[in-house]
């Protein structure tokens, strides 16, 4: 069994765009393909506990497991990837994430799919500098980049993810403009034999 696991981003969800719209291609074009889409908490550690439930039974079983994520879920792939070995395609990725969390401890924050407010503390940004994965990789990547990403710099995953593959493109966005040109060939990397 084929297992697809998409990691939405910070303030995201299942419901996100570029997740829905790869769920459908493979609906559509690989149907014994299961597709997985974890609400992934904001909270560092409850993430990590959820996403390594999610992978570790799946693994355990023998099978197939790629990763696909967008923003901080191309973090949290990172993440993923390294703990076990696995091939990742990461979609403008969140490099550093605690570095970045500092502007969002103690204020209310609330999804763009979701009506729940939570707050992020210390102890959240603590956590999230301690899972952060370290050179060298383990993991086998795909870096899909745009150059006018108006959120996080693009350079920053550039450096990170050296030597593995990448497309950077100029121009496009934090949502990655065109993303549906990509998603056979993502399924292809992820599951090369």
């Amino acid at each position: 069994m084929q297992n697809l696991v998409y990691c939405h981003g910070f303030l995201s969800s299942p419901a996100s765009f570029k997740c829905q719209l790869l769920k459908r291609y493979c609906a559509d074009t690989l149907p014994a393909l299961h597709y997985l889409t974890p609400d992934i908490s904001p909270h560092p550690q409850i993430a990590a506990d959820t996403l390594s439930a999610l992978v570790e039974p799946l693994l355990d079983r023998g099978e197939a497991v790629g990763l696909v994520g967008s923003s901080m879920g191309g973090f949290w792939c990172t993440w993923l990837a390294e703990r076990y070995g696995l091939r990742a395609v990461l979609i403008n990725p969140a490099v550093h994430p605690a570095r970045r969390m500092a502007a969002y401890l103690g204020q209310p924050l609330k999804g763009y799919h979701d009506e729940r407010e939570y707050r992020l503390g210390e102890a959240d940004r603590d956590t999230m500098a301690a899972l952060e994965p370290k050179l060298p990789l383990r993991g086998t990547y795909w870096l899909l980049a745009q150059t006018g990403d108006e959120v996080l710099d693009y350079r920053e995953a550039e450096a990170f993810y050296a030597g593995q593959r990448a497309d950077i493109e100029p121009g496009g966005d934090h949502g990655f403009q065109g993303f549906e040109r990509f998603c056979g060939e993502i399924t292809r990397f992820l599951f090369a034999e």
